[in-house]
């Protein structure tokens, strides 16, 4: 469980520094590629730890999406020159912040 703990700090962080990236909303995202290229690599960061975490933890907090950010993970990886920063950028508003509140309730509770 130490470990996990170092992978969901971890996932916290790259969400701050995304939530950093993006205080001047999504004009500036889409129109910054230097923007662009940091919150990717948070965002790649972030699912790569995720798939890190115990298969125990996973499954205790079966409400998180694991699934969905190891394929994610993927797409971002293997599809740099495909990426729909639409999609990102929903992601980045929708799924993040609830990504953190669960996150955030993992650390408190273990």
């Amino acid at each position: 469980m130490k470990d996990d703990k170092l992978y969901l700090i971890h996932i916290l962080e790259c969400i701050e520094r995304i939530g950093q990236y993006v205080t001047e909303g999504r004009q500036s995202f889409m129109t910054s590629t230097i923007i662009q290229d940091a919150v990717i690599r948070n965002l790649q960061v972030l699912a790569e730890s995720s798939q890190r975490i115990s298969k125990k933890m996973r499954s205790k907090y079966s409400e998180v999406d694991w699934r969905g950010l190891a394929g994610f993970r993927n797409i971002l990886t293997h599809n740099y020159l495909g990426i729909d920063f639409e999609r990102c950028w929903k992601i980045i508003e929708s799924d993040i912040p609830k990504l953190k509140v669960e996150i955030m309730k993992m650390l408190e509770e273990e």
